[in-house]
């Protein structure tokens, strides 16, 4: 087992888990901070708001999902380590990337997204629809990074 590469494999992991999680972080307290004022004036509104504040909190489940696919491939986690050169990891480090970065803006779209939905529907609650159907459009984005970022890994043999 080559050390450089499953140290880059760890930092591909590390940085879709920490990075799709930041923005997933950052988008739910946006989206948090809308719904906070809306339920002052209609805490019956908690159940719409719930939901439209959770969706942003996706992309950090899929960076969390490839970053396991990460170190499962180089045996790190449940198996035995596996022989990984440099350019092995390179390749595992710049197959997390997609996620890592689609993830972190995404979820930070998604989170203004859904803070203007719950503003939304604020004041037009017959339009829940509508408001749920915006920040959605903003996933896609996200499981494209999700989908590439399998398909890279997938891609890389050991």
């Amino acid at each position: 087992m080559e050390l450089l590469g499953v140290m880059l494999a760890i930092l591909g992991a590390a940085m879709a888990a920490g990075w799709a999680g930041a923005g997933s972080a950052i988008g739910v307290g946006i989206a948090g901070e809308s719904g906070a004022g809306v339920m002052t004036e209609d805490p019956g509104k908690f159940g719409l708001v719930l939901l439209l504040q959770a969706l942003p909190g996706t992309q950090g489940i899929y960076g969390l999902l490839i970053a396991f696919f990460a170190i499962l491939k180089v045996g790190l986690l449940g198996g035995e380590p596996i022989a990984v050169t440099a350019y092995q990891g390179l390749g595992i480090f710049f197959a997390c990337l997609p996620i890592a970065i689609g993830g972190y803006f995404s979820a930070i779209a998604q989170g203004k997204t859904s803070a203007a939905s719950i503003q939304m529907i604020a004041k037009r609650p017959e339009e829940t629809g509508k408001a749920v159907i915006l920040p959605a459009m903003v996933e896609t984005y996200a499981v494209l990074s999700l989908l590439m970022s399998i398909i890279l890994l997938n891609g890389i043999k050991l």
